[in-house]
């Protein structure tokens, strides 16, 4: 961990944005003239699961005052302000605008992320955003830019590491000795397809970079990555080509530490069984987790490892942004270790693109 905390401090060296690993001793929020911290004032753009988390755990958090949401059409925007009284704005462009708001929470189509995080940073907005922060890598190293320069929070959400099975995976690895081979599978068959804005491309984007917790997953249980391959099966929905009824990617990841690692991301109406699983091969043992359940094979047998549900993790990201805000206390996760993410995920698209391999920097 010494290692990828010193690999990051270099990636973050090279975006020019040095400032963004400081914490702030001062509360951004906090009221100079009071030993009181004032409540920060918090706009929503999204309307979706996610949104919906956010929105209860902000409603039920003393510190912060949910004002405002805007949605990708008014209609949906209408009826979740009416469920979790709300003031309903227009568009997105207006939310970020409003000068009585302190942090802008992003929850809306992948496709937008950048844009409105862009127009938050620029209006003097603290931001939370939904993974990815773009689809655009070169717009995110932008943002992080942006975001130390104006001394802004820039948090990216990334909560799969707060899970218990992240948590046991990280736990467990010294056990396995000197790591080797890694496999992280998850399948979701649909039937039918959802017409969702999940299942369009131009909307959630390559499958690496949409899905970005696959990634980010393994560079921070693994560190950088050296070189990747990646193969890509789309078909089309019969019923509108614009949305697809199957996605299928399967890639290759060699790190710098030697390991290689097979990840395959896939849904709907081409797959039939579901699966959520890691496996960790090493020197001295093997990790295999299924969903909820994980197994440490050695020499001595086979012992269960404990998993916690996932349950409340919005709620613990939440309550990691408001303690930052409000006391200065570190978040678990930097902005900078999610663009080194997307910059992977943006390889596996380009080697899914091309069929080569293409080697990161």
């Amino acid at each position: 961990m010494a290692q990828w905390a010193a690999f990051v401090n270099r990636f973050v060296q090279q975006l020019g944005s040095e400032s963004l690993l400081a914490i702030a001793r001062k509360p951004p929020c906090s009221n100079s003239n009071s030993a009181e911290f004032m409540t920060i004032r918090v706009g929503l753009v999204g309307t979706g699961y996610a949104a919906g988390a956010r929105a209860k755990a902000f409603r039920a958090d003393p510190r912060s005052q949910l004002l405002s949401v805007a949605g990708h059409h008014f209609e949906s925007a209408a009826t979740f302000a009416e469920s979790h009284d709300l003031k309903v704005v227009e568009g997105w462009q207006q939310l970020v605008a409003d000068d009585s708001l302190d942090l802008v929470v992003v929850a809306t189509v992948s496709s937008l992320h950048g844009e409105v995080v862009e127009a938050a940073l620029t209006a003097g907005k603290h931001v939370v955003v939904e993974y990815p922060l773009s689809l655009d890598l070169a717009q995110a190293e932008r943002l992080v830019k942006l975001a130390a320069e104006r001394n802004l929070l820039l948090h990216v959400e990334h909560i799969e590491l707060l899970g218990g099975l992240h948590r046991a995976v990280q736990a467990h690895l010294p056990k396995v000795g000197t790591l080797s081979y890694v496999s992280y599978r998850t399948l979701n068959p649909q039937h039918p397809a959802p017409m969702k804005w999940t299942y369009r491309s131009d909307l959630f984007g390559f499958p690496f970079c949409g899905a970005l917790s696959r990634v980010h997953r393994l560079t921070n249980l693994f560190g950088p990555v050296e070189a990747v391959t990646c193969c890509t099966q789309t078909t089309d929905s019969q019923a509108d080509p614009t949305y697809f009824e199957s996605i299928l990617s399967s890639a290759r990841l060699q790190f710098q530490s030697g390991v290689v690692a097979e990840l395959t991301y896939g849904k709907g109406e081409n797959l039939w069984v579901y699966r959520r699983e890691i496996e960790v091969q090493g020197s001295s043992g093997a990790l295999v987790f299924n969903r909820d359940e994980g197994k440490l094979t050695t020499a001595e047998g086979t012992a269960p490892i404990a998993v916690t549900p996932r349950r409340g993790l919005f709620v613990k990201d939440t309550e990691g942004v408001l303690d930052y805000l409000s006391e200065g206390k570190p978040l678990y996760v930097s902005a900078a270790e999610s663009v080194y993410a997307l910059s992977v995920g943006d390889a596996l698209r380009r080697a899914s693109a091309n069929g080569k391999t293409v080697t990161l920097g």
